[in-house]
């Protein structure tokens, strides 16, 4: 309803200004009932106006079906209802009238303006009528009851309406209030939910990178190591049999090994998600819980160079000594005094040797390979350089997804640190990690 009395109503399903077909129908039958009233009222108001009787009853019933358009125009109704108040006429009009102007969104100064002036009118109204009947004679009772009853009737007739509608608009305006809240609240939680749903898409591209780059440092080294002996094993089978079945030795632990380390990442991905990470689950809405696999894949990943928490660089020793089995010639230097790092530290550096060596081993078997670690103040550093292959090396023919340097990349700048690969000018490749030592990006 607006300040002018006229209600808005955006969506309508009923006719004219109703919003409802209900609402219509109630307003025509108040109208109705309104209008008999007000017809049968106006007999005795012609009577004692000098005025023919149905000219009475057809004003009556015009006066009376006013109340049809209570909801577009209810000052109206009010100023109506006023208006035939000494004709004693529109008492239903009168407080179905107050009624609707309490309900609708009026300011307070018109609706007890117009309150007001419906109240003194059936107050001066009452007096007059009730002073008439007992000079008249019809009622006997003292003097006190004029004001009694004048006070008592406009009051019974302009107070309950007008209260019941402030309480009903009251009423109406919080749910209405309720409403856009709980639309507003809707839209938040859309836009939260699609926002969580974007978290999670970046967090499945995240755990799907994670596990790819776990899963490389995991297979990549061993079966890189595996295909040059078995290299080595074709080569020498008929020359020297007791090299030969020491290579057959070794391509069997280690493809155990490799065999071992995929079973496990393999049987996460087979397991149930309650028998994991049930909120993992939930959040990225995926059967097999990424991140679960993730961590599982670390921790293959973390036994792929011996047992423990994960590789170290104290186990470079065993990585060389790997390739130096394999064939590789190694030459391992370490500059500085040794000392712990971080595990993430250590890890990082760990594969990064691990991934220089086994591209080596892809792109250049039996050039001679330079390992440099050097302790420093506040950083770890490290660079393989490996020469240019020998012309009579036979190649291996390892396949080669281009990936595992640029994950080396990524997991050195995620702790902070510099990262540089590349060919030499003699013909050969250099890699190089420089990594703060607290390991903070």
């Amino acid at each position: 309803m607006t300040t002018t009395g006229e209600e808005c109503a955006p969506a309508r399903g009923g006719p004219w200004w109703w919003e409802r077909r209900r609402g219509a129908a109630l307003d025509v039958g108040l109208a109705a009932v309104s209008a008999v009233e007000c017809a049968a009222e106006g007999v005795p108001f012609a009577r004692d106006a000098g005025i023919p009787g149905a000219a009475g009853v057809v004003f009556g019933l015009l006066a009376g079906s006013v109340l049809v358009v209570r909801r577009r125009w209810p000052i109206a109704v009010v100023l109506v209802s006023i208006a035939i108040t000494p004709a004693q006429m529109g008492f239903l009009m009168g407080i179905v009238g107050l009624y609707t102007l309490a309900a609708c969104e009026l300011p307070r100064r018109v609706i007890a303006s117009l309150a007001g002036m419906s109240l003194l009118g059936t107050l001066i109204v009452t007096f007059v009528r009730v002073r008439q009947d007992m000079e008249t004679g019809e009622l006997t009772i003292g003097d006190w009851f004029v004001p009694f009853a004048s006070i008592t009737t406009s009051l019974g007739l302009t107070a309950p309406p007008l209260l019941l509608g402030l309480y009903v608009g009251a009423r109406r305006r919080l749910m209405e209030s309720l409403r856009e809240r709980a639309d507003s609240l809707e839209r938040e939680l859309q836009l939260l939910a699609e926002r969580a749903e974007e978290r999670a898409e970046w967090a499945r591209g995240e755990e799907r990178t994670r596990i790819a780059r776990e899963m490389h440092d995991v297979v990549a080294h061993r079966v890189s190591l595996m295909v040059v002996h078995a290299a080595a094993l074709q080569a020498v089978a008929r020359k020297d049999p007791e090299k030969a079945v020491r290579n057959a030795a070794l391509v069997g632990d280690m493809g155990r090994q490799a065999l071992t380390e995929l079973r496990e990442m393999l049987g996460v991905l087979r397991s149930g998600p309650e028998e994991r990470s049930a909120p993992v689950a939930s959040a990225v809405g995926a059967s097999v819980p990424l991140a679960a696999v993730g961590v599982a894949a670390a921790a293959a990943a973390s036994r792929a160079a011996g047992e423990g928490e994960g590789p170290c660089l104290s186990e470079l020793d065993e990585l060389v000594g790997q390739s130096v089995a394999a064939g590789m010639v190694v030459d391992l230097s370490v500059e500085g005094e040794e000392r712990s790092y971080p595990p993430v530290v250590e890890r990082t550096a760990f594969r990064v040797v691990q991934e220089a060596l086994t591209n080596v081993h892809k792109h250049a078997a039996g050039a001679k390979t330079y390992v440099r670690l050097a302790h420093r103040g506040s950083e770890i550093a490290m660079q393989v350089e490996n020469g240019p292959p020998p012309e009579a090396a036979s190649s291996a023919r390892l396949p080669s997804g281009g990936n595992g340097l640029v994950g080396m990349k990524e997991r050195v700048a995620a702790l902070g640190g510099v990262f540089v690969s590349g060919p030499t000018d003699a013909g050969g490749f250099r890699v190089s990690a420089v990594i703060p030592a607290a390991g903070t990006a």
